[in-house]
């Protein structure tokens, strides 16, 4: 290991919870641990950091978690943190516990409290973990593959009782202002209609007409995907059924995507991006994000990471539905 000032080092995770967070803490530890840090955890998210709510961790404490959902240390929102005055506060409660350096394992919301304290001098390092996938820097976040694989066993089920009653389901699927997810589980349960934040749509052109068509054809049943941010699912139901005449009725999967043990891709991506924050610091390198690029685990600056943009284009969209 390299001669560095850091010894101690905090865990958090912060935000919504993702499959293979666990993975990730897991990783950490046993990581850190090896290169012979001491590893601390930092229970509720940045809410606990505030109130001090840190435990040490060892090999044993992260042993058996790799294949479960959520994540053991919690995770809470904090509306303190948001405020310098808890950033600083932050900064403090790190010093009483000589913390010398945070891993923060959360969403776009969790890396920019990330790079608050880095500006305040505390070495950080993030790691992506939301469902959502829509951290600008990275192509991959931990918790995206299972939360797709989870709406899909979902909707599979719901598309044997659409085509029993010769219905239309428009199911929302979850990513706050990112179509990620719908645009994946919609292309492969071979949906008739994908609605995403990201993309303008008409109900008339892109909704209606594309079931009037497909009935035309000899169509019995039909799925519509909608993204949470993509506009009021149970409406969208109710416009349907009213201009098409076809039953049709809502689903919101909700939390559902949320839970549940992670799959593989996303046990070891956690497992990956864990050894490659403690290579890091390890190293000499904070102040990093842990990022999957063209398929590498790299690390990028935080200001840098921060700036980066990335969004789903109607192209992107249009591309990918002509293949199914």
């Amino acid at each position: 290991m390299s001669e560095l000032k850091i010894k101690k080092i905090g865990v958090l995770t912060s935000g919504g919870d993702a499959p293979g967070m666990n993975a990730a803490i897991r990783a950490l530890v046993r990581a850190g641990i090896r290169e012979g840090y001491e590893m601390y955890g930092v229970r509720r998210g940045y809410k606990g950091l505030l109130e001090g709510d840190i435990i040490p961790l060892g090999t044993r404490d992260v042993s058996e978690i790799i294949h479960r959902g959520g994540t053991i240390l919690m995770t809470a929102r904090s509306k303190e943190f948001v405020d310098k005055e808890g950033q600083e506060k932050a900064k403090e409660i790190m010093k009483v516990y000589e913390l010398d350096a945070l891993v923060v394992i959360g969403g776009d919301g969790s890396f920019r409290g990330a790079y608050a304290l880095s500006k305040l001098g505390i070495p950080v390092i993030g790691i992506p973990g939301t469902i959502d996938n829509d951290v600008s820097c990275t192509d991959y976040c931990i918790g995206f593959d299972t939360a797709m694989n989870t709406a899909l066993e979902a909707i599979d089920k719901i598309r044997d009782t659409a085509s029993s009653h010769e219905r239309c389901s428009v199911i929302e699927v979850m990513g706050r202002e990112a179509g990620y997810i719908a645009m994946n589980v919609g292309m492969a349960c071979g949906a008739e209609v994908i609605l995403i934040p990201e993309v303008k749509y008409s109900l008339e052109k892109d909704v209606y007409r594309i079931i009037l068509e497909g009935r035309n054809v000899g169509k019995h049943h039909y799925i519509v995907i909608v993204a949470e941010g993509a506009g009021d699912a149970p409406e969208i139901a109710k416009k349907i059924e009213e201009f098409t005449g076809i039953e049709t009725r809502t689903t919101v999967l909700g939390y559902v995507q949320r839970g549940g043990s992670p799959t593989v891709k996303d046990r070891i991506a956690a497992s990956m991006m864990g050894i490659k924050a403690i290579d890091c610091i390890a190293n000499g390198k904070t102040n990093r994000l842990i990022v999957e690029q063209g398929g590498e685990i790299k690390d990028i600056d935080i200001k840098k990471g921060m700036a980066m943009k990335k969004t789903i284009a109607a192209e992107t969209l249009k591309e990918n539905l002509r293949l199914f």
